[in-house]
């Protein structure tokens, strides 16, 4: 036994409380972690899969390890079939760390901005504030001590007030906040004065003072679910974010500053940070983490995210879902069966099985002795129809064993009967086994001996006995008559502070509510305002783009046309040289149709005597350059084939264009000109006086085989050659170039000249007289041209010797 106790001690040690992680279990399948949450989430409503993992996974090994349970899958059967643990496992990951002024240095620095929050407070104003995860109440009641100190020193003359809300998903720590009662060593945290100042000392245990109580709202509030309470001075929320995930802190800060007012403090934990929210909060205190709200206009909606959704139910009333209700659980079938056997095997006396609400599911022997219908509608509700000598007795004892979890007996309660009064003995006990009655209440009615004056006193006074004997007796009676009455009246007392205390829980809840309420309609209300303002945007980007669109289409239109009257021939391709549009005039060079948008062009057959058109476009594509070419139809037409790259407007290549410029009358006018050019060749070969065709700079055009022979030159070395640096020069004379200059002047009216006589020195001839004869030439289409012609012996343009 020593060796088991030892070891189970061992187990439930914390891994890694020895400076080394012990090795976590075999797995910890992600799909098993998702199971635990959706039990507890069906079992208490609340979901952790937004809590961080590893805090997750050492929370559920300890209640592992107290279990002796290795694999989290064979833990989630155990859950499935123990609906308590799931209860216990909720309250172990609730992680409820917390003490009065904890980080006393962070509540010192946190004074001076409360001081200001205070001043800046209008005369009867309120201070509102609220402290999400508050546990078992320390900080909020910490805060609240630091406000009321503010009240003091500069608030009450104004007539400023308090309004702090705590809240937290934990049904227990918030009761026991309500309590406001703490154990003496909280002295440890709390200054002499401070204690002095705000709680009494009774029976061993600081109680807060009613005037710091009722400042303070507690309520059920999930933060990931429930809407934020709004219009804050202070938001507290410390050591709250470090246990979610990143995801949840992210949606989480945006309503924090949601929920504050303008100008608004915001007090985190110090492993917390706003990283990523800047712009939304000013750091008055970088190591304790205090900040303050700035004031941003409507957050943008990436930004302020609302996953909330009230409960159909009071929060109040949340923990109670579980329980079955009378419709849910008559008896009738397996649930009868299930009473029958445990009443048979435990209870023999009349008895009633009801739920906490006092709804009877069964009834077990005769109890008319106790119960009666109650007048009016038909109800079968134990605290309606139980007599009026045992209502008072059933319900504070129902009430006790629902406060206390434990079973309540009371002795001596009484019953009015047709022989008298009846002594009953009253057993409120609770129903775990087996779980289909888990929750449920059992009421016993036993009846005990009534106590009965003995013979001889009867016949004491049927003699006559002495006067004193029936004076103890009356007073005996009487002495119990108000030891009963006393009883009646201390369960009457402890039910009405009962129920004044549920119904201070319920205003606190209602006010909770109404804050939700309140906060939900102040969203809706934002959200229609943006929702307004976004539709003016749209409506005003919608006019936009219909300009634009009107624009757009009418650029279109007007490329087209322009495409249409330029008469070229464009394809437009994409990257991978698919046919992305084309003008109609492609169809006379491609067999194109509408229908071969998005084909790629290799898969269209051409009109041309080309087949390096592909091979082209792709270099374009590769090289960014332009690819240029004359190409020609199986028809003889001739077209200027053009392709370059295609630039966006942002400059990214999007393909390429090819362009085809129908250039056939040009080919036709060049080969006309090309045949003139040779008949002018051959005519003037065929003049037999010397004779030399100038253009507008006196370079030889045209000479033929008789000049070349005349003076010493090589006929097929002359084209291209000044004139004035043939035969060493000799043709360099004033007189003829003044002559030629007239010539070469449209403006002058003289065209020819004839019978220029010159002497010079020809190279390899030497002095030579010539008489020269000079034309001005005129070309097709123009009335003048400039050039010469010279022809010795009496032609248009020539040179002759004498």
């Amino acid at each position: 036994m020593p060796a088991e106790l030892l070891a189970y001690a061992a187990r439930l040690q914390v891994p890694g409380s020895h400076g080394r992680p012990r090795p976590a279990p075999a797995t910890q399948p992600a799909h098993a972690l998702q199971k635990i949450f959706l039990l507890i989430r069906q079992r208490t409503g609340h979901d952790f899969s937004f809590y961080k993992r590893n805090t997750m996974f050492r929370r559920i090994e300890r209640r592992m390890n107290a279990h002796q349970i290795k694999e989290f899958t064979h833990y989630v059967r155990y859950l499935q079939h123990n609906p308590d643990e799931v209860e216990q496992l909720f309250r172990e990951l609730l992680i409820g760390v917390t003490k009065f002024f904890r980080d006393a240095a962070a509540f010192e620095s946190l004074q001076g901005p409360l001081q200001e929050l205070v001043l800046a407070k209008e005369p009867r104003g309120t201070v509102r504030v609220w402290a999400p995860g508050c546990s078992t109440g320390e900080e909020v009641y910490s805060l609240a001590m630091l406000l009321l100190e503010c009240l003091d020193a500069v608030g009450h003359s104004r007539g400023v007030k308090l309004q702090l809300f705590a809240s937290d998903i934990a049904p227990a720590a918030i009761d026991f906040a309500r309590a406001g009662c703490y154990p003496a060593t909280i002295a440890a945290d709390v200054t002499p004065a401070r204690l002095t100042r705000f709680f009494t000392f009774e029976e061993g245990q600081y109680q807060i003072r009613k005037d710091v109580r009722d400042a303070v709202v507690f309520a059920l509030h999930d933060v990931n679910k429930d809407a934020p309470f709004t219009k804050l001075d202070l938001l507290c929320c410390r050591n709250l974010l470090i246990y979610l995930n990143a995801d949840l802190q992210k949606n989480l800060l945006p309503v924090f500053h949601y929920a504050l007012r303008p100008g608004g403090i915001l007090f985190l934990g110090p492993s917390e940070n706003l990283t990523g929210f800047q712009d939304l909060f000013q750091p008055l205190d970088g190591k304790w983490k205090i900040s303050r709200r700035l004031e941003t206009g409507a957050l943008p909606s990436r930004l302020l995210n609302f996953p909330f959704a009230l409960s159909s139910r009071p929060p109040a009333a949340a923990h109670l879902a579980a329980m079955p209700s009378a419709a849910a659980a008559r008896p009738d079938g397996p649930f009868a069966a299930l009473v029958q056997k445990t009443l048979l095997t435990t209870y023999t006396p009349p008895a009633v099985v009801i739920t906490p609400k006092g709804e009877i599911l069964y009834v077990n022997g005769r109890t008319g002795k106790y119960l009666e219908p109650a007048p009016g509608v038909g109800t079968l509700n134990l605290f309606e129809m139980a007599r009026d000598e045992l209502r008072v007795e059933i319900s504070g004892a129902v009430h006790r064993a629902l406060q206390t979890r434990q079973d309540v007996t009371v002795e001596r309660a009484r019953v009015a009967t047709g022989a008298g009064l009846q002594l009953v003995r009253l057993s409120v006990r609770h129903l775990g086994a087996p779980e289909a009655l888990a929750g449920l209440l059992l009421v016993v009615f036993e009846d005990q001996p009534t106590p009965r004056r003995s013979r001889r006193a009867k016949d004491k006074d049927k003699d006559g006995a002495p006067a004193a004997d029936a004076s103890r007796e009356a007073a005996a009676a009487l002495d119990q008559e108000l030891q009963y009455t006393k009883r009646r009246l201390q369960t009457t007392v402890e039910e009405m502070e009962s129920s004044l205390e549920e119904l201070k829980s319920a205003n606190e809840e209602l006010q909770s509510a109404n804050e939700e309420l309140q906060s939900t309609n102040e969203e809706a209300m934002t959200n229609k305002e943006e929702m307004q303002s976004l539709n003016e945007e749209l409506m005003t980007l919608n006019m936009q783009y219909l300009a634009k669109t009107e624009e757009f289409s009418q650029t279109a239109s007007d490329m087209k046309n322009l495409l249409d009257a330029t008469e070229i021939a464009i394809i437009f391709l994409d990257n991978d040289l698919l046919i992305k549009r084309f003008t109609p005039h492609v169809r006379d060079i491609i067999n194109l149709l509408p229908t071969d948008v998005g084909r790629p062009l290799a898969h269209v057959a051409s009109n041309l005597r080309y087949k390096h058109l592909l091979r082209d476009a792709q270099q374009v594509l590769d090289r960014l350059t332009t690819v240029e070419a004359n190409i020609q139809t199986t028809q003889g037409e001739w077209y200027a084939m053009r392709i370059l790259p295609y630039r966006s407007l942002d400059n990214y290549i999007n393909g390429a264009v090819v362009t085809f410029t129908d250039v056939t009358a040009l080919k036709q006018l060049e080969a006309r000109l090309q045949e003139t050019a040779r008949f002018a060749d051959s005519l003037q070969e065929a003049v037999p006086q010397p004779s030399v065709a100038l253009d507008a700079q006196l370079h030889v055009r045209l000479a033929n085989h008789a000049f070349a022979q005349a003076f010493g030159l090589v006929a097929t070395e002359l084209r291209g050659r000044p004139l004035v640096v043939l035969s060493g020069g000799a043709w360099n004379q004033p007189a003829l170039l003044a002559q030629l200059a007239q010539l070469l002047n449209p403006a002058h009216p003289q065209d020819q000249f004839d019978g220029l006589e010159l002497t010079a020195d020809f190279a390899g001839l030497g002095p030579r007289r010539v008489v020269l004869y000079g034309r001005r030439l005129l070309h097709e289409g123009q009335a003048h041209r400039p050039g010469a012609a010279g022809r010795g012996g009496g032609g248009p343009a020539g040179l002759a010797a004498r």
